[in-house]
């Protein structure tokens, strides 16, 4: 056999065989080998060494310092904590730090900062009397994101007398008058007026500021000067600049007396409030917590009867209630009374044990002959217009023997006026040093006769069951019981 035929085919087959095998043998230690960056992602981390960043390898690649520390510093911001900035306990701290109107040009914000200044005792009485409310307002404004000088309004429209009325025939912590009282939904009748309610009021004020911010396009100055001259006033009074191609803004208006002061004012006591050493004032430290919760009575009370069982004086329960005209909350409600923090649980606990008939105090009389409403009102010490009110009389005529409720207030336990015992009417004589008689001349009026007498036309008004605005007749007779 020649062998040396195939020799050559078989050496190349040998030599195909042993190159396969060493392509398959690479490849398969190929896929044992790690892949780029494995090592690091994968390889466990030794104790960092001087020479060797935290959590890498010596051997791995290094990382880009720069970019670690760059990565570093951006993730600063989320890693420090700040505390939180304490709450302030003296309310007027917090009403500093909502301060943000820029006052206007001129001389009056000075002037009015002279005012005050000179009158100390004015300010940290108006500032005491203030604290009652100050919480609510500041709470109002602040939820609203109101500048904080809202807050201070009541300050210059009432001094935060809760019982102010004006010439004008507003009402009010904030001043109300009666048709933008209604108009923001101030419900107002002989038992009630809904200006003077310190949650209801406050929120219609607000409201109401809020509509002339955006009247006016941002302008605080001239939606504070609306709200004390009425928004058609400084509209008109706009449009007339405007006209003759002079400036709008608060400023340069041509506006009352009273309307141009206005905002100076309130921005000489916004001043104050920031740093009233600077003036020589102090304020009446308010703590910056709630003053007052409110309770619903479920119906009509005598309001004596609510302080007795809050624990509290008549006069404290009328302070934060202003709004009821009347020694009870009126028939048809409402009927939610405001009381100091502290004093709701009481309350609601003796409500809970009042029997219907003691939350109203009444007393039944029979009309005598020569019997009259001003009369039978001075006996038990109620108005006129409360005994027409509770028995549905519209006029004075009242007749011999007709049963009357009389609707008795127990101010007693609050030391308000002295409640009268009933008693059998007495028969007085003109010549009587108890009572007089007058006859109406011509040009009398209840005013001049009260000051005759050294009485007060409320009383001649209660007496006679007359309005204290009525017309007199000439003979009339009025009702005098001098001092």
């Amino acid at each position: 056999m020649d062998w040396t035929r195939n020799y050559k085919p078989a050496r190349r087959r040998i030599a195909l065989a042993a190159v396969y095998a060493l392509i398959i043998l690479l490849l398969t230690a190929c896929t044992g080998l790690p892949r780029l960056g494995d090592t690091e992602r994968t390889s466990p981390a030794p104790a960092a060494t001087p020479a060797t960043l935290p959590n890498e390898q010596p051997n791995a690649r290094p990382r880009d310092t720069h970019a670690v520390q760059v990565s570093e510093r951006r993730a600063e911001p989320a890693t420090v904590r700040r505390a939180p900035k304490p709450v302030p306990t003296d309310l007027w701290e917090r009403v500093r730090d909502g301060l943000v109107l820029d006052p206007p040009s001129g001389s009056q914000v000075r002037y009015y900062e002279k005012w005050y200044a000179n009158r100390p005792d004015y300010v940290l009485n108006m500032t005491a009397r203030c604290g009652r409310y100050l919480f609510h307002f500041v709470e109002q404004v602040d939820k609203r994101g109101m500048p904080m000088e809202v807050a201070l309004l009541p300050t210059i429209e009432s001094a935060c007398k809760p019982q102010a009325y004006s010439r004008a025939r507003a009402s009010g912590l904030w001043q109300f008058i009666p048709s933008t009282g209604r108009r923001y939904g101030l419900k107002q009748n002989w038992w009630y007026d809904g200006r003077r309610n310190v949650v209801d009021a406050t929120d219609a004020a607000l409201n109401y500021l809020e509509f002339l911010h955006d009247e006016f396009d941002g302008d605080w100055h001239l939606a504070l000067a609306a709200y004390n001259a009425g928004e058609n006033k400084i509209k008109r009074t706009r449009a007339y600049n405007k006209r003759r191609g002079r400036a709008t803004n608060y400023e340069s208006l041509r506006l009352r007396r009273e309307t141009r002061h206005y905002v100076p004012k309130l921005m000489a006591v916004a001043n104050i409030v920031k740093n009233p050493a600077k003036y020589g004032l102090k304020l009446t430290p308010v703590p910056n917590r709630p003053a007052f919760v409110q309770v619903d009575v479920g119906s009509q009370i005598d309001l004596g009867v609510a302080a007795q069982l809050s624990g509290m004086k008549v006069d404290e329960l009328y302070a934060l209630n202003p709004a009821f005209r009347r020694w009870a909350t009126a028939p048809n409600g409402p009927h939610t009374l405001l009381v100091p923090v502290g004093k709701e649980t009481k309350l609601v606990a003796g409500l809970e044990k009042l029997p219907p008939q003691k939350r109203m105090q009444w007393t039944r009389y029979v009309v005598k002959k020569g019997d009259n409403l001003g009369q039978i009102g001075r006996r038990y010490g109620v108005s006129v217009r409360s005994i027409q009110s509770s028995n549905r009389i519209r006029g004075s005529m009242i007749r011999a023997g007709q049963d009357l409720l009389i609707p008795l207030s127990t101010r007693k336990y609050a030391g308000l006026s002295p409640q009268p015992k009933a008693k059998a009417p007495r028969r007085a004589t003109a010549s009587s040093n108890k009572r007089v008689v007058h006859r109406v001349r011509k040009g009398d009026t209840l005013w001049a006769i009260a000051r005759k007498y050294g009485v007060y036309v409320h009383q001649l008004s209660r007496w006679n069951g007359i309005h204290p605005r009525g017309t007199l007749r000439l003979g009339q007779r009025i009702l005098v019981y001098p001092r």
